[in-house]
């Protein structure tokens, strides 16, 4: 199934880098009122999702231009994995009209810090 994410995502992202609608697939095209309804009694289900999380910060961490986020780690010890399946989980409970996908980007965001 991971692979069958990859490549989506691939799909999804490829092509020239230009400002365009890119259709995104997958557990991440799910809205977060559907994803805290599926992960109810469900850690599988929300294991797959974080799973497609950290396939689309990877992505968009090589997709990054020279400069930009060089160095992000995606996995640092001050946010350890489990705070980040906290994170997606209170994202969506807040905002259960977003997509998993903004939960992702803000993610990213956050693993970013912030500007300096």
């Amino acid at each position: 199934m991971l692979r069958c994410l990859a490549i989506a995502f691939t799909i999804a992202v490829a092509g020239p880098a230009r400002a365009e609608t890119v259709k995104i697939v997958g557990l991440g095209a799910s809205t977060c009122d559907r994803f805290n309804k599926e992960i109810v009694g469900s850690p599988l289900i929300e294991r797959d999702y974080f799973a497609w999380a950290q396939g689309f910060m990877s992505g968009a961490l090589m997709r990054a231009p020279p400069g930009v986020d060089e160095g992000l780690d995606l996995s640092p010890p001050s946010v350890p994995l489990e705070s980040q399946a906290d994170f997606l989980r209170s994202f969506c409970a807040e905002k259960p009209d977003q997509d998993y996908m903004d939960a992702a980007r803000a993610l990213y965001h956050r693993l970013r810090g912030p500007k300096t």
